[in-house]
């Protein structure tokens, strides 16, 4: 393993784990029914989104050894920081929720 890809494995790890959460997410809101009040389901499936893109890139990157790895696992980090930050403003939406 490359200098380079050393960061994949820990970009799948926690995207992976991510991916649950914002699969736990979405399924409190249809369960506890505010989806219609909010955009809360919208953001927590782009961040279902972004860090599935972000788990298949860091796997692919790991798969790769040329120059395409590192690309890859670039695109996967932002990827997987887009996703952190989604899945922080759906923290704060069912934060505000919650106290209303």
């Amino acid at each position: 393993m490359s200098l380079n890809n050393d960061r994949s494995p820990h970009i799948l790890n926690a995207s992976s784990n991510l991916l649950g959460l914002c699969f736990i997410i979405l399924t409190s809101i249809k369960v506890f029914n505010i989806s219609a009040a909010t955009f809360l389901d919208e953001i927590a499936s782009l961040a279902i989104i972004m860090f599935m893109a972000s788990s298949i890139l860091s796997f692919l990157s790991m798969r790769n050894n040329d120059n395409t790895a590192s690309k890859l696992e670039k695109v996967a980090d932002i990827f997987f920081l887009i996703g952190l930050f989604m899945l922080f403003v759906s923290a704060m939406f069912i934060s505000f929720n919650i106290i209303r």
